[in-house]
């Protein structure tokens, strides 16, 4: 057993390591380092939980290393268009720990509290860890399934469903007064509390669509935290509840922007059902027209300025290499480059990031929203790759558009616009899209990759 000064010292610099990394991932430039930062924080973490509680190690041992191999596995094998469902499936795995804590500490403390005064932040946070990580483990998974196109991504709907919700809601939460009110004797109730949450957290998760996917990943994400830290209560852990309360926080605020960013409320995103009728956006007029990568080579050629936007087509065809490349042979050419980041761009918080950070693409290269919308009149090529909703311009012209007032990338602005399909199918929203039928917008057709590797060809010629 090592004395509680060096515990507490322990989890002190866990804790302040946890908010150095998280300052630290705000930021392009430091966010690979902010992550290794946080890591060690929770190895200290975790090292320090272990040795306070003189424990035999053999078993974690065992767990340790399976539990090592599992992750070092996944994390070389995913691909990066999996990137988001792997997200889900960490944000379920914590949830159901918290759950697992809970129930573990209820069932080791139930028949010592025979006759016993209980203490009410302990029941108050079994509770919560049950609830919200049961909420937390079916959510993530349905998201999941959604993502990794498993489940059909569209909102499963269906009559009376919200009732049906507020009434598995307050269940649970009959259930957790009870048995705060009388836990040696209410074990019942709290096994229907494990089951209401986990049955809630689908019916949670199923009427959002996939073009929501994003906020529900990040909320979800949010929930993990707060379980852990009613975990942490549970079990006396303060850096359980540090690090439950710095994820909780920031995953709310990170859905707070991502909703922003389209100009949606989180009431909206979660209780919307987006996408799940058929939507208005008026009559898109005009007349598609495709060209080869030699055509857009010449106007390419003769560009001064080019900004990419990618989306989610650029992640399914693992383009960004290639996205790389052809950045470069137009800066060789004189041209001043840049990369347009919508905050909702992908499939999860900061997909087009880790795409390009991968590449290599500069980070002073990467240009917000905004960033680039002031500029965007005087841009003389705007490639989109991939993307949809985030430069659909319905969001400006259409009010009958199920995105209009969402904030947008306005690329049919620039003086040319080459947009990069394998078809003219809808993106997340499943409305059409009239750039693509702009003057100025030309259509390649085609994987995204084979399409840069066509350009760059020409360059290279």
């Amino acid at each position: 057993m090592i004395s509680g000064t060096v515990i507490n010292v322990g989890y002190l610099v866990a804790s302040v390591l946890f908010i150095c990394g998280l300052k630290m991932l705000s930021r392009q430039k430091t966010a690979r380092m902010g992550n290794k930062v946080s890591a060690l924080g929770m190895f200290i973490a975790v090292l320090m939980a272990l040795l306070s509680q003189g424990m035999d190690y053999r078993y974690i041992i065992i767990g340790f290393a399976v539990g090592a191999l599992i992750g070092a596995v996944a994390a070389i094998r995913v691909a990066i268009t999996a990137m988001p469902e792997m997200v889900a499936l960490f944000n379920g795995f914590g949830g159901i720990a918290s759950l697992l804590v809970g129930w573990a500490e209820y069932e080791k403390g139930r028949w010592a509290w025979i006759g016993q005064p209980t203490d009410f932040v302990t029941l108050l946070g079994t509770v919560l860890a049950v609830l919200i990580g049961g909420v937390t483990f079916t959510g993530s998974m349905v998201a999941y399934g959604k993502l990794a196109q498993k489940l059909p991504g569209r909102p499963l709907l269906f009559p009376c469903q919200q009732m049906l919700n507020a009434l598995v809601l307050l269940v649970a939460i009959a259930c957790g007064v009870m048995f705060i009110a009388d836990p040696v004797s209410m074990y019942v109730p709290f096994l229907v509390l494990v089951g209401v949450s986990l049955v809630f957290g689908v019916l949670f998760t199923i009427p959002i669509g996939g073009a929501d996917m994003p906020v529900v990943i990040s909320l979800l994400n949010s929930y993990s935290g707060l379980a852990a830290c009613a975990a942490g209560f549970i079990i006396s852990n303060t850096v359980l509840i540090v690090a439950g309360s710095l994820v909780g926080a920031s995953g709310l605020i990170l859905s707070s922007i991502m909703c922003k960013a389209m100009n949606r409320s989180l009431r909206n995103v979660l209780f919307g059902g987006f996408g799940g009728r058929a939507v208005a956006g008026g009559t898109v007029e005009g007349e598609v027209k495709p060209i080869d990568a030699e055509s857009a080579y010449y106007v390419l050629e003769a560009a001064n300025s080019v900004v990419f936007v990618p989306g989610y087509g650029m992640a399914v065809a693992q383009a960004q290499h290639a996205v790389r490349e052809l950045a470069e042979a137009l800066e060789g050419n004189g041209a001043q480059v840049a990369f347009g980041i919508h905050p909702v761009a992908g499939r999860m918080p900061g997909h087009m990031n880790v795409l390009l950070a991968e590449a290599n693409v500069p980070y002073d290269q990467l240009l917000e929203m905004d960033d680039v919308n002031a500029q965007i009149d005087n841009i003389d090529v705007a490639i989109v790759i991939g993307a949809n909703d985030v430069v659909n311009p319905a969001a400006r012209e259409q009010e009958g558009s199920p995105i209009y007032g969402m904030p947008i990338i306005n690329v049919d602005q620039a003086r040319t616009v080459f947009v990069l399909k394998r078809s003219m199918a809808s993106g997340f929203a499943g409305i059409e899209n009239p750039l693509f039928y702009k003057d100025n917008t030309r259509m390649l057709f085609g994987d995204a990759k084979a399409s840069i590797e066509a350009l760059l060809g020409q360059f290279k010629e």
